[in-house]
Formats: C-alpha cells, sequence, structure tokens
C-alpha cells in the first residue's frame, strides 16, 4: 500500500552557487557515502549529483509527510546508485522506498514513493 508520494525540483545554478561558497552545504546535504561518489565526479555531473540528492531527499521528506526537520534530516535519507545507475534509497525508514531523479541543463527534479513493508 502507498503510504506517501513526493516530488521537488532544484535549480542547478543555485545549487552551484551554494556550492562555490564551502563544503557548509554539501555536508548538510549528502552523507559519507554520498559525499565520496561526487568527489569522483566532473564539475557539471557533481553539479547534477548533488542537486538531485537533495531534490530526492526533499521529495523523501514530503513523501514521508515531515519535511525536513528533526524527524527526517537531510543525514537521515542516504541515495545511492546499483551498479547500473539506477538510484536506490538506502535509509528508507521502515517503507520501501523508490525514487527517480532526472535533470535537465538548469533543472534537477526528483518523484519518491514510500509503501508499506508487508
Amino acid at each position: 500500500m502507498i503510504f506517501g508520494i513526493g516530488i521537488d525540483t532544484v535549480d542547478l545554478n543555485r545549487i552551484a552557487t551554494l556550492l562555490q561558497k564551502n563544503d557548509r552545504f554539501l555536508n548538510r546535504i549528502l552523507t559519507a557515502a554520498e559525499t565520496s561518489a561526487y568527489r569522483q565526479l566532473k564539475q557539471t555531473r557533481a553539479i547534477e549529483f548533488v542537486a538531485g540528492r537533495f531534490a530526492a531527499k526533499e521529495a523523501f521528506s514530503k513523501a514521508y509527510g515531515t519535511g525536513i526537520g528533526p524527524e527526517c534530516s537531510f543525514q537521515d535519507i542516504e541515495i545511492l546508485n546499483t551498479m547500473n545507475g539506477k538510484p536506490i534509497v538506502t535509509h528508507p525508514f521502515e517503507l520501501k522506498a523508490f525514487v527517480s531523479i532526472t535533470h535537465t541543463d538548469t533543472v534537477a527534479m526528483a518523484q519518491v514513493i514510500l509503501e508499506e513493508r508487508d
């Protein structure tokens, strides 16, 4: 049974500007494993990666029903990729999580569907 659906978009230029300032934003948004994956990427792809994770985590928190805050922080949600590149939520709380992330030249968008476990 579906527990919740969330969607979010983010402007890539906004993320690029935040990343240029210092590592504070990056450390707030990405887990250690996500940061490791980020550090392997070239400039444009790295911005898309962070923007996609930001949008996906926002979408997750909307589907979860709390928004980002004490009950559901950016660090509580981890999104990595399978060997084939499919994004997966590795910290889905007590729910099954399905995530899709996409990009254009200017925007990253993510959708999350949360499902109750059997």
